[in-house]
């Protein structure tokens, strides 16, 4: 496997096929400028890859010959169910992708783990309450951490793994997880995933961070994509920048890419245009 797609097609061609196997990728950006968009994007693609070869074509196209899509897609969720994930999925792209993507796409609520030091009534997140008797006998006294890493372990080699997202792990004052751990914890994750061989892309909305936050996330992932509005007169327009990214940067700097001028289509994220250096 030399290459893994990130399921954006004029952005995998751009970097020779996708992302160099080993990668944590931190999406970064302003909320509705098309983080969000592009992980539910890659998550659906990949798993449509597998689940309707015909209808990926048809979204995507054929594959540069140096990628490899994945045999597994997991999506890890602090906050949402299943459901939730899916229904949003479906704002962001066309229905039929979706429907045809998501048995493709193994879904995995951390709910339980974040909420349970938290004020949030239990009935909110949990699908049965449990009473005083079930409480004391219960083992499983995971915390965030833990159970991430479980996950982590048991799902990261050679497959595309969604965090979402960092910004809930930032807003998060329990003691299971300081700030401070969450740069230390990319990190390892990081050198866990070069020998894993997979694609982590971990999301998180950089308006819960300051600007030292912000660059200790950046610093402790291997690539970092940041989208941004941008105004031009009476117009918003969304634009993605490869901050920084081992083994892809060189490449666009080669193409002499500044900016990506992006858009949410029918096929999800999409780049329609890019700006150069002229």
């Amino acid at each position: 496997m030399d290459r893994i797609p990130f399921g954006i097609r004029r952005l995998d061609t751009t970097i020779g096929g996708g992302a160099p196997p080993g990668s944590v990728v931190l999406l970064s950006g302003h909320a509705g400028a098309g983080a969000r968009e592009f992980m539910y994007t890659s998550a659906a693609m990949n798993g449509l890859a597998e689940g309707d070869p015909e209808l990926f074509d048809l979204y995507y196209g054929g594959l540069d010959d140096r990628a490899t899509t994945p045999e597994e897609v997991h999506y890890i969720s602090f906050t949402s169910e299943a459901r939730q994930v899916e229904r949003e999925m479906s704002l962001a792209m066309d229905e039929e992708i979706v429907e045809e993507s998501i048995d493709n796409v193994q879904f995995h609520d951390l709910s339980p783990e974040f909420f349970r030091l938290s004020p949030v009534p239990r009935e909110w997140y949990s699908e049965r309450t449990r009473n005083v008797s079930e409480l004391g006998q219960s083992q499983d006294r995971k915390g965030v951490p833990e159970a991430l890493g479980d996950r982590l372990t048991e799902h990261g080699a050679g497959n595309v793994v969604v965090i979402d997202s960092i910004a809930d792990l930032v807003g998060a004052r329990n003691a299971d997880l300081t700030f401070s751990d969450i740069p230390v914890l990319l990190k390892g994750l990081s050198r866990a995933a070069y020998e894993w061989g997979g694609l982590i892309l971990a999301h998180v909305n950089q308006e819960t961070l300051d600007d030292q936050q912000h660059g200790q996330l950046v610093d402790a992932a291997d690539g970092t994509l940041l989208f941004e509005w941008e105004s031009g007169g009476s117009d918003r327009a969304r634009t993605m920048i490869v901050q920084q990214f081992r083994g892809v940067l060189s490449r666009i700097e080669d193409e002499n890419i500044v900016r990506f001028e992006t858009e949410i289509g029918d096929a999800g994220f999409d780049i329609s245009d890019v700006r150069k250096i002229r």
